[in-house]
This record gives structure tokens, C-alpha cells and sequence, in this order.
């Protein structure tokens, strides 16, 4: 019996330390040696965190993703609460339409936001004819903004939907018949109850866009931002180890968002508990 749970043990491990080291022990292995193997050896890194461009480019990269993430969170917040709790014609359809985006890869959202704010996209023709002015967001950080808005806003809602499926109504019920108001039941209840789950997505939704990489290759012509950093040291200046360096600080930030959330979200439960 104990050989054979033995077995078990190694079939079940076995295929997820394979994974394990294929796509994160290797790679980030490869990543360092890249770094150290160039001209500047480790010096790279003091490079990197010194250089005007990358600090500005990381400041901007992480004040879009944590915009993103906040709005994200309320729109969802809200969203994912009220389709929750209400049944309606064509709720179903509303539903599939606002998951629609998690279909689509980031070059499509581009090119969505370029034909709804480009140049000659739907609101520049709009404000064209009644401003006479033309309003061009697409390339901008706005426009950016708005691409990764459109992709984060479906992770979080079903997410938010799940949450609020298992809120005790009886809750709200008896804090209302206490004679608290709707906010203090939003506040006091309803709040706490979807705050690991508005947690635990909102540091996905921050991690995919620090990383996104289609969605700005599409749009961010007079901005940077972290991914075509990477990319454009790669390839069009072929300094690898300055793109290794930015890509492993790249995975720092998101991976440590992601434990810092998970830490937040499993104490914010007990506490609840």
C-alpha cells in the first residue's frame, strides 16, 4: 500500500515539476545568463536602474496598470454584483457579450480602439462634425488605458460574479432589519465579503497589464512602455542582456504583486472567518 501510494506521489509530482522547470526555472535561468554574459556582466542592472528612459518607462508602466486595475475593480465591482443578484431579458447575452473580449488577442483590442479613437475611428468622426475638431485618443496612454480596460474588465467580473454568488443574503437581510443604510451595508457587508476575490483578480488584472504586449505594440507609438521596451532592446538594438535585465525586473514586479495579493486575500479570509 505504501509502494503504491509512493507511485501515486511521483505520477502526480512528477508532471508538474517537469512544467515547473521547462517554463520557469529554465527560462529565467537562460534570462540571468543572458544578463551577465553581456559586456556589462552584472553591471547591466545598476545600468538599468539608472538610465532616465527605463525608470520613466517603469513609472509609466505601473501607473497605467495600477489605473487600470482600480477602475477595473469598480466597474466590475458593481457590474459583477448587479448581474449576480438580478434576472432580466437577456442577461445571458449580456453576459457573453462583456466575456467576449477574453477571445480576442491583444493586436484585435488594438485595432478595436484604433477604429473607436483613431484617426479615423468612430469618435474622431463624431467630434469632427460636431466640434469640428478631431478627437484622436488611440495613441496615447489613454488609448492604452481604454485597450486594457476592455480586456481586464471581463477576468474581473466573472470573477466578482463568483464572489457574490456565495454572499449569505440573510446578512444584508438582518443588517437592514438593524436599520443600516444601503451603504453601510455595501460598506459593511457586501464589501468584505468580495474582497478576496476583488483581491485576488485585481492582482491578475495588474500582472496582465505590466506584461501586455499586443495591445501596446498596437497603439503605443509616442509612449513607452515596458513590454516594447523589451521588445525594441531585443530586437532593434540588439542589446539582450539590457532586455534580459528589464524582463526579469518585469517578472519581479508582477510575481511579487501576486504574492503580496494571495498573502492579502488569505488574511482578509481568516480575518472574515
Amino acid at each position: 500500500m505504501q509502494r503504491q501510494n509512493q507511485i501515486y506521489l511521483v505520477v502526480i509530482i512528477l508532471p508538474a515539476l517537469i512544467i515547473f522547470l521547462a517554463f520557469f526555472i529554465l527560462p529565467m535561468t537562460r534570462l540571468v545568463l543572458e544578463t551577465i554574459q553581456g559586456p556589462q556582466g552584472f553591471g547591466v542592472y545598476f545600468t538599468m536602474l539608472t538610465t532616465v528612459r527605463y525608470l520613466k518607462t517603469l513609472f509609466y508602466t505601473v501607473v497605467l496598470s495600477l489605473g487600470v486595475t482600480l477602475v477595473t475593480l469598480v466597474i466590475s465591482g458593481i457590474c459583477g454584483v448587479f448581474l449576480q443578484r438580478n434576472n432580466f431579458f437577456g442577461k445571458s447575452i449580456l453576459i457573453a457579450m462583456l466575456t467576449l473580449p477574453l477571445a480576442f488577442p491583444g493586436v484585435v483590442v488594438g485595432f478595436m480602439i484604433i477604429l473607436l479613437v483613431g484617426r479615423q475611428g468612430l469618435v474622431g468622426n463624431i467630434s469632427q462634425a460636431v466640434m469640428g475638431e478631431k478627437l484622436v485618443l488611440a495613441y496615447s496612454m489613454t488609448g492604452l488605458f481604454l485597450g486594457y480596460l476592455y480586456f481586464s474588465i471581463p477576468r474581473v467580473i466573472t470573477t466578482v460574479m463568483a464572489a457574490a454568488e456565495k454572499i449569505d443574503v440573510n446578512l444584508e437581510e438582518a443588517a437592514r432589519s438593524l436599520g443600516a443604510s444601503t451603504w453601510a451595508i455595501t460598506k459593511d457587508v457586501l464589501i468584505p465579503a468580495l474582497t478576496p476575490g476583488l483581491i485576488s483578480s485585481g492582482a491578475i488584472c495588474f500582472a496582465t497589464s505590466m506584461g501586455a504586449f499586443g495591445t501596446a505594440f498596437t497603439l503605443a507609438t509616442d509612449i513607452d512602455v515596458l513590454p516594447i521596451v523589451i521588445y525594441t532592446e531585443f530586437t532593434l538594438s540588439a542589446n539582450i542582456a539590457m532586455a534580459s535585465a528589464l524582463s526579469i525586473l518585469l517578472g519581479l514586479i508582477t510575481w511579487g504583486s501576486l504574492i503580496l495579493a494571495r498573502t492579502a486575500a488569505g488574511e482578509t479570509i481568516a480575518a472574515s472567518g
